[in-house]
């Protein structure tokens, strides 16, 4: 069993910038791949970035490319989601989810998952 708790989302002005943190507990941490992703009202689940267990291989959703930077701590067993230039499409509810393979883009991929936490960009 792995238990993810999302920390960092708030409100903030469009070209603004956040960061999310997920933490692991539970099981070895750096035996998982992880995910975020993030779901609006009435929406699927939508994939935002993924990133491997050593943090050596990352992948990265078109619409939030060279905006977005994944990366891990596994010292710390922590996660993170760097937002820059944030939009208003950009706001949603950001999840984050583990999985004990490859990284994966699909959200039903992934076994475990956090509780959420809400990003809102204004314009």
């Amino acid at each position: 069993q792995v238990q993810l708790v999302e920390s960092g989302g708030r409100l903030v002005q469009a070209g603004g910038s956040l960061r999310l943190s997920c933490a692991a507990s539970g099981r070895t941490f750096n035996n998982y791949a992880m995910g975020w992703f993030r779901q609006t009202p009435g929406q699927e689940r939508e994939f935002v970035a993924a990133i491997n267990w050593s943090g050596g291989n990352t992948l990265y959703a078109d619409s939030v490319k060279g905006r977005f930077t994944i990366s891990r701590d596994n010292a710390k067993n922590t996660v993170y989601l760097q937002m820059n230039i944030l939009k208003p499409e950009d706001t949603a509810v950001y999840y984050c989810a583990a999985r004990q393979d490859i990284v994966a883009v699909t959200a039903t991929r992934y076994r475990y998952w956090g509780q959420g936490t809400q990003v809102t960009v204004s314009s």
